[in-house]
């Protein structure tokens, strides 16, 4: 402010000492737009005809040099003149040292007692630096990978682009602002490595011959053993599709043949099971023959003659013993006895029977000979 003020008094002493007359000078070329960067020089040029008396250089409204057919009034040193003749022309030159970031704007150069001025205007660039994870880099080989780079405090955003001092078998990039710096930008490198190398990151600052640059070492090494993806195995995405769709119908179909062979096993449960109830129908039919018959072969089986003998034997054995010399007609009667029971049987028999009579007591026994 101090000195915008003290500017604008020598402007008001330097108007003061001219004569209001001389109005035949004009501003033949203004100056014109400039490009800087922070910290560096931007240079005005104002050509003016011959009889002029004052110059004044203004930047975004403010007076900041004035310059006099004798001396120039310089109020800053970050602001001075240089000036030339050329062709019967005089030319005013303003020099901005240690350019801000805050001094961009209009440039305007005016004469005294004229209407006439020329404008510019000043760009004032910021070169950033560039961040990388880290400066080296260790990849598998044949195997993708991404590579990032960010430019941070750029203004305004610079171009990125990646240059590749490595054998690779694809490459792309893409490069973004970042929605939350608007002086920061982020670029990926996608690529398939197959040897060492460097990769570049390079910015470019738009209208400034500017380029800064980045480089990381790239170190390829070989795929770990008993690794399933080799090189050039990767299935394409067609075919990655196809299998799932052919797994997707296989598992249907074991789901398909798996219900059919528990349906098979069913009815075979089942034609088991009647089978089996058809032998015990079987089985209960020729058990209820059996019991038919059973009682007829009982009745031809009866030793009638047997229970017969032991009655008599049991009568003898009540009655008081007699002389000797009956044993005789005893043992005949016995074989009365004996005789006997063929008269009483019902029938034939199918096992032939044999009676033995033994002297003595009385006693009958029966040996039946199968």
């Amino acid at each position: 402010m101090e000195g915008s003020w003290r500017a604008f008094l020598a402007a008001l002493v330097v108007v003061a000492g001219l004569p209001a007359s001389g109005s035949s000078y004009q501003i033949i070329e203004g100056p014109r737009n400039a490009t800087v960067l922070v910290g560096g020089e931007a240079h005005f040029n104002c050509t003016v005809s011959q009889g002029w008396r004052l110059i004044m250089w203004a930047l975004e409204g403010t007076v900041v040099l004035s310059v006099t057919p004798k001396e120039p009034i310089i109020t800053s040193d970050r602001f001075t003149s240089a000036s030339y003749e050329e062709g019967g022309n005089f030319i005013s030159e303003m020099i901005i040292h240690d350019v801000r970031f805050s001094d961009a704007g209009r440039v305007k150069c005016s004469l005294q007692n004229s209407g006439i001025e020329g404008s510019a205007f000043l760009s004032v660039q910021v070169v950033g630096t560039l961040l990388t994870p880290s400066d080296s880099l260790v990849v598998i080989e044949d195997e993708p990978c991404n590579v990032t780079c960010r430019a941070v405090g750029w203004t305004p955003l610079p171009d990125l682009c990646w240059e590749i001092g490595a054998p690779v078998s694809h490459s792309s990039y893409y490069s973004v602002p970042e929605p939350d710096d608007l002086q920061s930008a982020l670029s990926v490198l996608a690529l398939t490595p197959q040897g060492n190398g460097t990769l570049t990151c390079v910015a470019k600052m738009k209208g400034l011959q500017v380029r800064d640059s980045l480089t990381i070492n790239l170190t390829v090494v070989p795929p770990p053993m008993g690794s399933v993806d080799e090189a050039g195995t990767a299935l394409p995405t067609w075919a990655i599709a196809l299998l799932a769709v052919s797994l997707s119908l296989l598992f249907i179909l074991i789901i398909v043949l798996i219900i059919i062979l528990c349906c098979c096993c069913v009815s075979r449960k089942e034609e088991k099971e009647s089978s089996y109830q058809s032998e015990i129908r079987k089985s209960a039919n020729v058990r209820t023959t059996n019991e038919t018959l059973e009682p007829k072969l009982k009745s031809g089986n009866e030793n009638y003659g047997y229970s017969l003998d032991e009655q008599r034997t049991a009568q003898a054995a009540s009655l008081p013993p007699k002389p000797r010399d009956v044993s005789v007609p005893e043992q005949q009667s016995g074989g009365q006895a004996q005789q006997e029971p063929s008269h009483h049987q019902p029938g034939p028999t199918s096992r032939p029977q044999v009676t033995l009579c033994m002297a003595g007591p009385k006693q009958v026994r029966n040996v039946t000979l199968v």
